[in-house]
This record gives structure tokens, C-alpha cells and sequence, in this order.
């Protein structure tokens, strides 16, 4: 589970704290410059602490470069990194995962007749695994009458 970008709580699409895996790269830029960071960093020569640091949580969840990124932490807690270039590295891990997903997202919703018969498709086999469900749980409480 992930902190939302505010670092208060979980990521919730209805506290508005989130990163959408459909978000174009406008608003994952955006989304990146309110990422919470460190409060007591106030200046770049200043130490900085990686524990409750919302945009190095999401780095260790995200980038592939986990030596890249643990020499990013020892120079951001010894001081002289900004949290500008925190970010610039996990807004770039982002938009590379994402790219991705936004441009299949953008491919299938070229075909809405293809997408129209996804969703016929499953739910028609959620149908049929509710009633194995339903009839799993009427014979486990004896209210099958057949």
C-alpha cells in the first residue's frame, strides 16, 4: 500500500492524493510537484530524511536502478540535493512505466465495439461464479430445496 502524494494518509482517488494509472503526462508532472517530501529540507545543503519521504517511498516502489537510487538517498540525507531533482527522477520513473499503459489505454478505446464485448464477456463469467458462489453458500447453510 502506498502513502497518498500528500504523505497524511493511504492513496485514495477520493482524498484526491493519487497518481491514475490512465493520467497523461501533464498530470503525472503535476501530480509529481505535490509529492510530499521532507520539511525540515529547507535549503539543498541542508541533510535531508528519507523516512516518511512520500517521493523516495514511491522510488523504492518504482525505479528499476535501486544503486542509482540508494546513492540519490546518501547524498539527499549527507545535504546538497534538492528535492527538485528528487522528483525529476520519480516523475521520469513514472512516465516511463506509465507510457505504456496510456498508450494501450488509448489503443483500445479506438474499438468501443471490442471493448463493449470485453465487458459482455466478464460479466457474463462474474455471473456464473456468483451463482456457484450463491449456490456454494445456500447448501453450506441448508437452503437447498432441489
Amino acid at each position: 500500500r502506498l502513502p497518498g502524494i500528500d504523505g497524511k494518509a493511504k492513496m485514495s482517488k477520493s482524498l484526491g492524493n493519487t497518481i491514475n494509472l490512465g493520467a497523461t503526462a501533464d498530470e503525472i508532472r503535476a501530480a509529481v510537484k505535490k509529492v510530499y517530501t521532507d520539511p525540515l529540507h529547507l535549503r539543498v545543503q541542508d541533510p535531508g530524511h528519507i523516512e516518511g519521504n512520500v517521493a523516495f517511498t514511491y522510488l523504492d516502489a518504482f525505479d528499476l536502478d535501486q544503486a542509482g537510487l540508494a546513492e540519490m538517498k546518501a547524498h539527499y540525507v549527507r545535504g546538497g540535493l534538492g528535492d527538485s531533482i528528487v522528483k525529476a527522477r520519480l516523475e521520469a520513473c513514472l512516465q516511463e512505466m506509465l507510457a505504456p499503459i496510456r498508450a494501450r489505454r488509448e489503443e483500445l478505446a479506438k474499438d468501443r465495439g471490442h471493448i463493449m464485448q470485453i465487458l459482455k464477456d466478464g460479466t457474463f463469467k462474474a455471473r456464473e461464479v456468483a451463482a456457484r458462489t450463491a449456490d456454494e453458500v445456500k447448501a453450506a447453510l441448508g437452503l437447498s430445496y432441489f
